[in-house]
């Protein structure tokens, strides 16, 4: 007999095969999963995911920094800003309460506007980059550095509140601001700040009681092989087809939770 407890390590392996195949998905899908499909209270959602990202983040930096696609200069500078307003928003939640109304509704919000977000940014990063390129060219090293800082002030705030933001939001603005990097260095680049991003967050969520460890367990059982499995098989699958069907899911869910 099919139990909800089987139903999360196959939720864990889903999420964790379209990460592989896509690079992006991660908190933009099992916050909202975990939040409509099993009704996991939005706090506890977010927390518990912030801790699962970090997690499996972790594994992707390795690998990323092995292969010398990590340009921690930019992680450095990313770092700056989303840390102090990580830690900040925290504060914020801890003083309003995880628990209260006010809270979870801030929280449902702002993950429907960050899912819509991250829908665009996928569906048409290639029409943004090359539009803002042209527009207004290269940044020069200073304002990269400092465009870079408070755009970890952004996803900091955004990802403590929403658990999404750290994927295609991060890349998008990365390759806006570093267009001479390469694409392998800027995904490494973003993968391995959102790790103590995601890291301080999720600790700060847990300290407020907002993880579930044993669902953390039961959704890490099946994204490890997932991540395995799709990582694997990304370079043998059409990614022109599988973004659109990403998006897709993302505008649904975005507006579901916003409207």
């Amino acid at each position: 007999m099919f139990t909800e407890e089987m139903a999360y390590p196959v939720l864990g392996l889903t999420v964790g095969l379209i990460v592989g195949l896509t690079g992006v998905g991660g908190g933009s899908l099992m916050t909202p999963l975990l939040v409509l499909l099993f009704h996991i209270q939005p706090t506890k959602a977010v927390g518990t995911d912030l801790l699962y990202a970090a997690i499996t983040k972790t594994v992707g930096t390795a690998v990323h920094n092995a292969s010398s696609t990590v340009d921690w200069r930019i992680v450095r500078r990313l770092a700056y800003g989303s840390i102090p307003a990580t830690a900040l928003t925290l504060v914020a939640l801890y003083l309003f309460g995880p628990e209260s109304k006010r809270v979870a509704d801030a929280i449902t919000f702002s993950l429907g506007v960050a899912l819509l977000l991250t829908a665009v940014c996928i569906l048409f990063r290639n029409w943004i980059v090359d539009t803002i390129g042209r527009r207004f060219g290269e940044p020069s090293p200073r304002t990269a550095s400092v465009l870079t800082t408070l755009s970890g002030v952004v996803l900091g705030v955004l990802v403590s509140i929403s658990s999404v933001g750290a994927g295609a939001l991060g890349v998008t603005v990365l390759i806006l601001l570093y267009p001479r990097s390469k694409l392998a260095s800027i995904v490494g680049s973003d993968i391995a700040h959102a790790v103590p991003l995601t890291l301080i967050a999720g600790l700060g969520h847990w300290q407020m009681g907002d993880v579930n460890t044993v669902l953390l367990g039961q959704l890490l059982v099946g994204s490890i092989p997932g991540i395995l499995i799709g990582s694997y098989l990304a370079p043998r699958m059409p990614e022109g087809g599988l973004r659109p069907v990403l998006a897709s899911v993302l505008f649904v869910v975005g507006g579901k939770l916003v409207f």
